[in-house]
């Protein structure tokens, strides 16, 4: 349904100083990605009623991913926290391929830089299942939009753990 998407998502920023510019445009580029197309449908909300557009803000609060879906009038819809934990693993693993990938540009052959590229894109594969997982019976979401949700969960735990890069 035409309805069932976001028209705006935004990141809490307020404890971030600044990201460096690859993680900045790496936020740019999911945010305008994720609404030129997106799938998104409130399971169940506070206005049943309400199919959407929806507007997202996504935050870490407390070491948790929190969720504020609200209307396009600023109605609050939905709010909820999911744990973290079970992002930790793939988020850490994710990074450090992707550290790995930004090196290999530099010096790799195109073999080695698409067999490190191929093992970044299965991580973001696997954040993004658990991902839709974890928001079942709140979130109806499309596989695109979860790895574009995704890279902004890995950015926002860059604020809460890394700092900027």
């Amino acid at each position: 349904m035409a309805n069932h998407k976001l028209v705006d998502v935004t990141l809490d920023e307020s404890t971030v100083v600044r990201w460096s510019a690859d993680v900045e445009h790496e936020r740019r580029i999911a945010i305008f990605d994720l609404l030129e197309e997106n799938s998104f449908e409130l399971e169940k909300s506070a206005d049943e009623a309400y199919e959407g557009p929806y507007k997202l803000t996504l935050a870490t609060i407390e070491g948790r991913l929190n969720f504020d879906v609200k209307s396009t009038n600023d109605d609050l819809l939905m709010s909820f926290r999911l744990a973290m934990t079970p992002f930790r693993r793939i988020i850490r693993e994710y990074f450090a391929i992707c550290d790995s990938y930004y090196e290999a540009i530099k010096t790799a052959s195109p073999s080695q830089i698409e067999a490190i590229d191929m093992g970044r894109r299965g991580l973001h594969n696997q954040g993004s299942e658990l991902l839709q997982e974890r928001l079942e019976g709140k979130i109806k979401i499309d596989r695109q939009t979860a790895r574009r949700l995704f890279t902004l969960v890995c950015v926002l735990h860059l604020k809460e753990n890394r700092g900027p890069r």
